[in-house]
């Protein structure tokens, strides 16, 4: 080191040193009690390691306790902002096992349901987002609609958030006298809000700025950690279950599967907003047309699934879950798995997130769109 005058410049070898810091488990950016393990170089992210476990209940193996009635309600209590979707897997599991073929007006309302379950949550991701990165404005209005959405939810079955609404076999109950009026009053005000959304949020150049090129998944990082859901239709890759693996009135209706190219954080956002207008169109070519039937076919008092081994999978607004049951014949099952969607959207946030500032992370987490009792089973 050279010694200088006051207006010398002062020689010296600068270093910086690497350090850990805990983001978490309690932390707004974490969406839930999630800890992350960020080793940062000043600002920059080197690595990030998941630290799991907060919210544990242990859901799969008190499965292998309950009978298989009880089991559907088990399933809202993981991924709660896709609490129907998840109540739906199962339901069709145990209808496909025992060979159960429900109404087309089943089919109809459950999909109904299903996809104003996908825009709720969608709203809900889309206020947290923009108040992740600081526009505090869109969290008062994604919840303003959302709340429509639950009205409807509340007067159909009771709920606002865990439904509770699929049974084996069918639906709980009817819709409601004014179920399609008011599910026809909430489109006509919804898509007005739409556009108002991209214009507080979308066309921001501030946040443009801040999703714009940050976090890439590549197409073959994203198909090598089993991504699913959104995040991987904003890397280009076609997973859609609903279309790939039709299920209840999904093969009755037209829509089209979002996908991006670029595999940003921007684009994983577009792929959300532009579902929610499938959503829209989905739900309208459903409304005007729900056929007359049965809500519930007849099933056993205690239902037993044949021995052997079983898959359903469905897709969830975080991406696909998938329901696995090993049956020996009894009332319960001999083996539970769920394969849900944010565990292993979760796995690949090191790969994105590495180079980053922390600014950037917050916004990274966002477009993944954890649920944290979804990985934490």
């Amino acid at each position: 080191m050279k010694s200088g005058t006051l207006f010398d410049p002062i020689e010296q070898d600068l270093h910086t040193d690497e350090y850990k810091i805990n983001m978490g488990p309690q932390h707004p950016a974490t969406h839930g009690v999630l800890r992350l393990i960020l080793t940062i170089d000043g600002e920059v992210i080197k690595h990030v390691e998941p630290d799991l476990g907060y919210i544990h209940r242990s859901i799969e193996k008190i499965c292998e306790r309950d009978n298989y009635r009880q089991i559907v309600h088990l399933t809202d209590r993981m991924d709660y902002l896709s609490s129907h979707i998840n109540n739906e897997a199962v339901c069709l599991l145990i209808e496909n096992a025992l060979e159960i073929e429900v109404s087309d007006r089943v089919k109809v309302i459950r999909t109904i349901i299903a996809e104003l379950t996908r825009i709720s949550s969608h709203l809900l991701w889309w206020g947290v987002m923009g108040m992740d990165v600081g526009a505090l404005t869109t969290f008062m209005y994604g919840f303003r609609e959302r709340e429509m959405i639950n009205d409807i939810f509340e007067n159909t079955c009771g709920a606002r958030l865990t439904m509770n609404y699929n049974v084996p076999g069918g639906l709980m109950w009817d819709i409601y006298k004014d179920f399609v009026k008011d599910t026809k009053a909430f489109l006509r005000h919804f898509v007005t809000k739409l556009k108002e959304y991209n214009d507080l949020l979308t066309d921001n150049v501030i946040f443009r700025k801040r999703t714009e090129g940050v976090g890439i998944l590549s197409k073959e990082t994203a198909i090598s950690y089993g991504v699913t859901g959104p995040t991987l239709r904003g890397s280009g890759v076609s997973c859609d279950i609903r279309k790939l693996f039709p299920y209840s009135a999904y093969d009755k209706v037209q829509f089209d599967e979002i996908l991006m190219k670029g595999g940003d954080t921007f684009d994983r956002y577009l792929v959300r907003m532009k579902e929610m207008e499938q959503s829209v169109s989905i739900i309208e070519q459903l409304i005007d047309n729900i056929p007359e039937g049965s809500i519930l076919e007849k099933t056993r008092a205690v239902i037993k699934l044949p021995p052997g081994e079983f898959y359903q999978r469905v897709e969830t607004a975080r991406g696909e879950l998938g329901v696995y049951v090993i049956s020996d014949g009894k009332k319960s099952p001999y083996r539970m798995k769920f394969r849900s969607p944010g565990f292993s959207n979760l796995s690949v946030i090191n790969e994105i997130a590495v180079g980053h500032k922390i600014g950037d992370f917050v916004a990274i987490i966002s477009t993944l769109d954890l649920v944290i009792p979804d990985i934490d089973r």
